[in-house]
């Protein structure tokens, strides 16, 4: 019989986080390993901006390191709510947002704030940590499965069953993991959905509610436009909490400091929340933000160069894994849109390798590539999928663009030895 919570026998650590301090300790005993994982950034490759760091300095060289405001420091909320403005369009008072030590507590207090037990929660697998969310709710899970042909974003029609009777529905675009990003005419059918179904439920009734994750939003390559639900329906404001942050938008992971804006009577609730949690964002990285957010120029420069880098990146990985499909390698890759990752298949179950071992299974390709080819990705069936399914996520924000023809080669070679 066990002695702990029901809530501590079910818990499931975070797939990524375990699989990549794996590969990270095999790295440190001498092990050549590419390592592409972890959504998070080298600092040498891809440092904050210098007017970030500078001013988190400063910050504590002025002594500012006691207790920050539950909600957050106001001047912070408020370079915040201008921020916004200018670069997304979406106009938020500061007691419409609320400052925690990046999206992850956001999203747990969100969670805990909206969902109760045996609650209908949808998410779209692959998706980051949605799974994880809802079994800490104790939520009923409405999966859906996505595919290819959709770029793994969820259709009008993969949410429609699951409308009914609903407290949350989560999306992310960009998307974490594949680095896709929902069509602005499915997310406008998606929204009236949501908005006819809260029309449709009594005044006494628990609402339908978006988690809106857009830690991504500022990372679009090429023609890809970034929407978000108030653009697309002014109707969804009160329906619509949104999960933002500098994590990945000024390769920021290690600073904690993030963001949920969305209604005030909802906001108010998860600071109560977090307030017993703890988890704010340090006073002086708060009040460092909270300058380097005025200086759009700054901002500007930044967002110019990051951007062009992690593009150069993810499209030589595509074309690369595209001129392997070509020769005739069972591999694939969606055309990068946004974020850091990029999508591949590695679609090698069946095959032999050059010592007689047969990859019985897409676990047996995981450690195929992992052992043979020497780089470190991550299956999709780590975020909710299939484990059958042969797509992966591969995270760039630790490559270095001129070891990318050595990963691909590595990739060819050891393909080339399979037999069929």
């Amino acid at each position: 019989m066990s002695t702990l919570s029901k809530l501590a026998d079910t818990l499931v650590g975070s797939e990524i986080v375990k699989l990549g301090n794996a590969i990270s300790e095999r790295i440190r005993q001498g092990e050549k390993i590419y390592n592409f994982t972890i959504g998070d950034f080298d600092p040498k490759i891809f440092p904050i901006p210098a007017q970030l760091e500078h001013e988190i300095i400063a910050a504590y060289q002025q002594k500012y390191t006691n207790y920050p405001p539950a909600d957050g420091v106001l001047e912070l909320r408020n370079a915040i709510s201008k921020f916004l403005e200018k670069y997304a369009s979406l106009t938020y008072s500061n007691s419409e947002i609320l400052v925690a030590s990046g999206g992850r507590p956001l999203i747990y207090t969100l969670f805990k704030t909206i969902v109760d037990e045996g609650d209908k929660v949808i998410y779209a697998v692959p998706s980051w940590n949605n799974n994880h969310y809802a079994n800490l709710t104790n939520a009923t899970h409405c999966l859906i499965n996505t595919t290819p042909e959709n770029n793994f974003m969820p259709t009008p029609a993969d949410i429609e069953p699951h409308i009914s009777g609903a407290t949350l529905l989560c999306l992310c675009t960009p998307q974490n993991p594949t680095g896709t990003t929902l069509s602005k005419s499915h997310f406008s059918e998606i929204c009236k959905m949501i908005v006819d179904e809260n029309n449709r439920r009594q005044a006494n009734e628990k609402k339908l509610y978006l988690m809106f994750d857009q830690m991504y939003w500022t990372l679009t390559h090429g023609s890809t436009q970034h929407a978000n639900p108030i653009q697309v329906s002014s109707e969804m404001r009160p329906y619509t909490i949104f999960i933002d942050g500098i994590s990945k938008s000024f390769a920021a992971t290690g600073v904690r400091v993030g963001w949920a804006f969305g209604p005030a009577f909802i906001i108010a609730k998860m600071k109560a929340l977090l307030s017993h949690v703890g988890a704010w964002a340090p006073m002086a990285e708060q009040k460092a933000v909270a300058q380097f957010l005025q200086n759009y120029d700054a901002i500007d420069a930044y967002f110019l160069q990051f951007k062009e880098a992690l593009a150069i990146r993810l499209n030589a990985f595509y074309n690369g894994f595209i001129a392997l499909k070509n020769k005739g390698y069972k591999v694939n890759a969606i055309a990068p849109q946004a974020a850091i990752y990029l999508t591949i298949e590695v679609n090698l179950v069946g095959a032999t390798t050059s010592n007689g071992q047969v990859l019985a299974n897409q676990a047996d390709v995981t450690n195929y590539i992992l052992s043979e080819v020497k780089v470190a990705i991550v299956p999709f069936y780590c975020f909710g999928a299939p484990a059958t399914s042969a797509w992966y996520r591969m995270s760039i924000g630790t490559s270095k663009i001129e070891e990318v023809d050595a990963v691909l080669s590595s990739f060819e070679n050891a393909m080339a030895t399979l037999t069929w």
